[in-house]
């Protein structure tokens, strides 16, 4: 396929017909798959050594640096996507700035140590400022809003490089100031004028990450089984916790394509920065119920599916938030969600209450649990829907 060398950058339709990923956005996605594995490890040994409430903070940290570094480029492409020859060069750039900042993480996680994810956020950074400029001088239209992208997105990284040189004991506080300046700035831009994201490119593009994360999550339970089966050879709760973690990753993945995102978007632009932001909270729960499970594959082979409390949390937990979320992005944006309240609630608070029956259940059991409760959730709602359908059938026949 040949394509030009250069075309003028002037934003795209919000209401393209047939918009979706292009494989130039497929291939940059894959540098992401390093920096989300890393970040997995490294609190999935956190939780090995039982130090995982202590790790949190790191976790969420460098998981905002991969996270955030993603949906830059994600909102910039979906309204100013050209795939000239210059825009997939700066995309190579910033595919580079995602790899560095991926060497960096265990370094990050461990000893608060950013050295490598600040190069790494300043090339890419460099790369996508150049983007800014270009949409800037070729679409007059948006020029303020490219304008302040440009000049918001460059003043934000001189504070992440200075934050480099600061004392480490400040680096978690000062680390929550320079998200909220990072969350700004796309508010701060887009005053002027909203760019032209296109509502069903960019449900596409967060569906296709929330894929990555939980194919990050099967990876680590793979991970998990390997470790274990080379330790302590094969087991009963091996194979019940493994079997129960792929139905537990396949429910939570029908759950969230359940939801209409795309026409919730595309009816309520202004509800975006909500969608988009909470979405942290989604990928970094989907994130670490992978460490969770790689850890509970090991811990079931090694106590041949004894009590483990601490462990059944960290996978009850993170798929608690996944259910709270889901419903709590949807919700506003569309007039009814699939997925109904009662039964979220009572999903999320049975996952909760599971981990407690531990001394009779054991881990196999309390993961098992878990699964069925995910699964249980599918198939209710499948019925409401279906029931619905039949429903609305009936009313128009009348």
């Amino acid at each position: 396929m040949s394509i030009a060398f250069r075309i003028p950058m002037s934003g795209r339709s919000s209401d393209e017909r047939h918009r979706v990923s292009s494989p130039l956005e497929l291939l940059f996605d894959l540098t992401f798959v390093v920096a989300i594995a890393q970040v997995a490890s490294q609190l999935a040994h956190a939780e090995e050594a039982g130090e995982a409430l202590a790790r949190l903070g790191p976790y969420f940290m460098v998981f905002f640096a991969i996270w955030w570094a993603w949906m830059n480029f994600t909102w910039f492409a979906s309204a100013y996507d050209t795939d000239d020859v210059p825009y997939r060069v700066m995309t190579l750039v910033q595919m580079g700035g995602v790899l560095v900042l991926a060497a960096g993480v265990p370094a990050a996680f461990e000893s608060s140590d950013f050295t490598a994810i600040i190069i790494g956020y300043l090339i890419m950074r460099l790369a996508l400022v150049g983007q800014w400029i270009r949409a800037a001088v070729e679409h007059p239209d948006g020029r303020s809003t490219a304008i302040r992208y440009a000049s918001g997105i460059a003043v934000v990284q001189v504070f992440w490089v200075a934050f480099g040189f600061l004392p480490v004991d400040a680096r978690p506080w000062l680390f929550l100031v320079g998200a909220a300046l990072e969350l700004s700035v796309p508010l701060w831009a887009e005053r002027p004028g909203m760019t032209s994201w296109h509502p069903h490119h960019i449900a596409e593009r967060y569906g296709l990450f929330t894929i990555i994360v939980l194919g990050e999550s099967v990876s680590a339970s793979a991970i998990g089984v390997q470790n274990a089966l080379a330790a302590h050879g094969f087991s009963a709760a091996l194979v019940w916790i493994a079997a129960a973690g792929l139905v537990l990753l396949f429910a939570l993945w029908w759950l969230y394509f359940l939801e209409p995102a795309a026409e919730g978007l595309a009816n309520r632009r202004n509800l975006s920065f909500f969608w988009g932001y909470g979405h942290y909270v989604v990928f970094a729960s989907l994130a670490a119920l992978g460490a969770g499970l790689e850890v509970a594959v090991q811990a079931g082979a090694e106590h041949h599916g004894g009590s483990d409390t601490a462990v059944e949390y960290a996978v009850a937990v993170p798929v608690a938030v996944f259910l709270l979320m889901l419903y709590v992005l949807h919700a506003p944006l569309v007039s009814e969600v699939v997925i109904r309240p009662l039964k979220t609630a009572a999903a999320i608070l049975l996952v909760l209450l599971l981990p407690l029956a531990s001394p009779v259940l054991g881990l196999v059991g309390v993961t098992i649990g878990i699964a069925l409760v995910a699964a249980a959730l599918v198939a209710a709602t499948l019925v409401d829907r279906a029931f619905a359908a039949r429903k609305a059938t009936a009313l128009r026949d009348e």
